[in-house]
């Protein structure tokens, strides 16, 4: 879609600025039933895309990105508009910067439409946490659109922007997507720089891409990807070719076939419990692929039971640390009798963060602030950062062990999109959502979410692909050739 919205822009067969209008109005048409967006900045994405029309209107040459519609997780800091992490704490914050995806994208000309609708601090797999209200599923209303990036999937899918940008802890990106029909890519650890990003978990969060094709979401990695001074954790990775289908010297050839290429189905992914309309249409998949000749082999990753319990001791505590600075003093919203009066400082904290945090955000912080206290850090934290080791210690073997896998397939999630209040008051269930996502997380591998068929009553089903460490480029070519 980008590229041929690109060639019209450039053709003038439609400016930059009705196309901008076009989205707006979709938004304006459909948001109030679907609440995807917190902000609409309207006034900035007319100002960009007028700036567009004109660089067209002299003949300069313009980027794939110039004057496309985009919109931002509202986890994401977008200079001069609100940035409200989904919390009431942050109602009216308004960033004083771009994060580096940002501006990455702003610099290539991209239209900012708004900030997208998310679990607060992207504390969440449904999209029901949000201090601004639940963001419902297109395909189906009265169900979620997955989370944390909810409004990010669901804004795509309904096409009130091209693509978005969101954030991927456990999943939050490639649920959503597969929620929601759409493709989700969260990149390497280190591939795209965090700042900007408000930090939740910081050894696991990352910034990824939703859009409603594989090529649209290469495009927009190829843009953000890359070393950032401002983040010690990103990584150069500019002469990355990130679709080596074009190479000769490519295993996967753009021919339509995936001959020499070995895949591996991780047998702890298929266990009781997976819908079995998800299990099937995976199934149908691998089956697709071996046609298209790649070999399929069985691989095990034998600490993938623990990775859940483990998930929820580190991602916690690292929220816990993370979000110590919302006590309404240094930041965030602060309780209105408290100032007035001359309350300790213990009793002016407990009453604002009991006020202005939403419930699933106090509970992880008091489940991490648990877990990294005196006489439990070694019982708890530190033996889960052992676990953590031996989850990405199974990837690698996988990967590099003679005659390893190029390319792991797997379900994105057990279930299609489940309806809204079926699960939030049983956090066990809601959490058991993010099982064959988090994993990934904690190698900080590249993986993505691509739909893969739909169950009877019409719900999307996404697969998730697996790749080593900076070879994005395989995920790509792979789905290109798969779809």
């Amino acid at each position: 879609m980008i590229k041929e919205l690109h060639h019209k822009l450039i053709n003038k067969q439609i400016s930059a600025t009705e196309l901008t209008q076009d989205y707006l109005a979709h938004i304006k048409e459909k948001n109030p039933e679907l609440n995807a967006f917190i902000t609409v900045a309207e006034t900035e994405a007319l100002k960009q895309a007028n700036i567009v029309d004109e660089k067209i209107k002299k003949g300069e040459e313009i980027s794939l990105l110039a004057g496309i519609p985009v919109a931002i997780k509202d986890v994401i800091m977008t200079e001069n508009i609100k940035t409200t992490a989904g919390s009431k704490t942050l109602e009216n914050y308004i960033a004083p910067y771009d994060a580096t995806a940002v501006k990455k994208i702003k610099d290539a000309g991209a239209v900012i439409l708004g900030k997208n609708n998310c679990d607060e601090f992207a504390m969440g797999g449904s999209n029901e946490n949000s201090g601004f209200g639940i963001v419902k599923n297109p395909f189906d209303l009265e169900r979620v659109p997955g989370g944390s990036s909810g409004g990010s999937a669901a804004a795509v899918a309904a096409e009130m922007c091209v693509y978005a940008l969101g954030s991927d802890t456990g999943g939050s990106v490639r649920q959503p997507a597969s929620f929601c029909g759409a493709v989700g890519l969260k990149p390497t650890y280190g591939a795209v720089s965090r700042f900007g990003l408000i930090a939740m978990a910081s050894s696991l969060d990352q910034i990824g891409v939703i859009a409603k094709s594989v090529e649209d979401t290469k495009i927009v990695f190829d843009v953000i990807k890359g070393k950032d001074e401002k983040d010690a954790t990103s990584k150069e990775i500019q002469n990355l070719k990130t679709c080596p289908e074009l190479d000769s010297g490519s295993k996967i050839q753009k021919n339509n076939n995936l001959k020499n290429i070995r895949i591996g189905i991780p047998k702890e992914y298929f266990v009781n419990g997976i819908d079995a309309e998800v299990e099937s249409a995976v199934r149908d998949l691998i089956k697709k692929a071996e046609d298209l000749g790649a070999e399929i082999v069985e691989v095990s990753l034998p600490h993938t039971e623990y990775a859940l319990a483990v998930y929820y001791i580190i991602q916690p505590a690292e929220a816990s640390a993370n979000l110590a600075r919302y006590d309404g003093i240094r930041y965030g919203m602060s309780n209105v009798k408290c100032q007035m009066s001359n309350v300790d400082l213990i009793s002016y904290y407990k009453k604002t963060r009991t006020e202005f945090l939403g419930e699933e955000v106090k509970r992880r912080i008091m489940l991490g602030t648990y877990t990294l206290s005196k006489g439990y850090y070694d019982a708890y934290y530190k033996k889960a950062q052992q676990v953590r080791t031996l989850i990405r210690q199974d990837f690698e073997k996988v990967f590099t062990e003679q005659n390893g896998v190029d390319l792991l397939l797997t379900p994105t999630t057990p279930t299609p999109a489940f309806k809204i209040g079926e699960k939030i008051n049983d956090p066990l269930t809601m959490y058991l959502e993010d099982i064959f996502t988090v994993p990934i997380n904690f190698a900080g591998l590249p993986a993505m979410s691509i739909p893969c068929g739909k169950t009877k009553s019409g719900l999307p089903i996404g697969v998730q692909l697996i790749a080593p460490w900076f070879m994005e480029d395989v995920l790509f070519s792979f789905s290109f050739v798969i779809n």
